[in-house]
């Protein structure tokens, strides 16, 4: 693949990135919170922002389970968006980092980019992993009538 055309996936990727942490943040915003942070009761669907109006963060009114699970897929989004578009911004950063890092340093910029890509990837599927299994066990549990996340 030529540069040009990888720079210009590349800062697709970063726009996009952007676009959906402006959408989360905007709908985090109108809803009051997530569903991450909220709950299930009494078959009842509860979202929580922190920090919004109070230290302790403020409960939604109940929410349709709609709404609180599309709010808990995108904030699942969150961390491979911002794993991608940090790890887009690393890739386009990677001439002037090797060109940068002096010779005699104990280790090459081309080390540093590569464990810093190794480190986004490994912290982004991580983290996604586990907002998707408090995501399936917040729906087992509400599917078996008990409440979660209190």
């Amino acid at each position: 693949m030529r540069r040009i055309t990888r720079n210009r996936i590349l800062i697709w990727i970063i726009a996009l990135g952007v676009l959906n942490f402006a959408l989360y943040t905007f709908f985090y915003w109108y809803f009051q919170g997530d569903a991450s942070n909220g709950f299930i009761q009494d078959g009842r669907y509860f979202l929580r922002g922190h920090f919004l109006h109070a230290a302790d963060g403020r409960i939604s009114e109940a929410v349709s389970r709609g709404i609180w699970i599309y709010s808990y897929v995108h904030s699942i989004t969150i961390w491979p968006t911002a794993g991608a578009v940090l790890m887009s911004m690393l890739i386009l950063s990677r001439p002037h980092i090797i060109a940068t890092i002096n010779s005699d340093a104990p280790f090459n910029g081309r080390i540093l980019v590569n464990a810093g890509l190794l480190l986004v990837a490994t912290v982004s599927l991580v983290g996604m992993g586990i907002f998707i299994l408090n995501f399936v066990q917040a729906l087992e549990a509400a599917g078996a009538g008990r409440n979660y996340g209190l």
